[in-house]
């Protein structure tokens, strides 16, 4: 696994077991705690942030390749490359962000790449465990006990105090 400063953890699950959900409840936990936060969200299709009638979409859509929009509080980046045939890779992403300025990076999706995850699983959605075939799993995050022998660590899903407990024992203890 890439050994990163700061350390980054990732969040792997199938579609709509709730990683969004969990991470917009575990960032405010952490944040509470003194901790800056770096999120990297992977998504499956195109998508915009900004919307039609925008400025910074028009432009965009006139053909910048990249489109940067600021404000005395917010900055955002927006790189077109529709000529790429696949995925970015995260340690291609990783240099965009203010890595001397965060505590950790969290990361939604990306189960391919080599870094330790969180896997949340819902029995009551049918689907397998990723695990052992997904790598980096160092812990499974689930609503329902599992009813074989897991041999990695068990998380409450719906306790994101606990959750985050795990997070600062293994990625930030040293």
């Amino acid at each position: 696994m890439v050994q990163q400063s700061p350390p980054m953890l990732g969040f792997c699950a199938y579609s709509g077991t709730g990683k969004t959900t969990l991470l917009t409840k575990l960032i405010p936990v952490l944040k509470n705690k003194g901790l800056k936060i770096g999120l990297v969200k992977h998504a499956h299709h195109l998508f915009d942030i900004d919307h039609p009638g925008k400025d910074s979409y028009e432009l965009r859509k006139a053909g910048a390749c990249e489109m940067m929009v600021a404000s005395a509080k917010r900055w955002a980046l927006v790189h077109e490359s529709p000529d790429r045939p696949d995925n970015h890779a995260l340690e291609d992403l990783l240099p965009h962000l203010s890595l001397k300025e965060l505590d950790l990076i969290l990361v939604e999706g990306f189960k391919h790449e080599p870094l330790a995850k969180i896997e949340l699983h819902r029995p009551s959605l049918g689907k397998p465990f990723l695990f052992p075939k997904v790598g980096g799993v160092v812990a499974l995050a689930t609503d329902e006990v599992p009813g074989e022998k897991i041999q990695l660590p068990v998380l409450d899903l719906n306790q994101i105090d606990e959750i985050a407990e795990f997070i600062l024992k293994s990625f930030l203890e040293k």
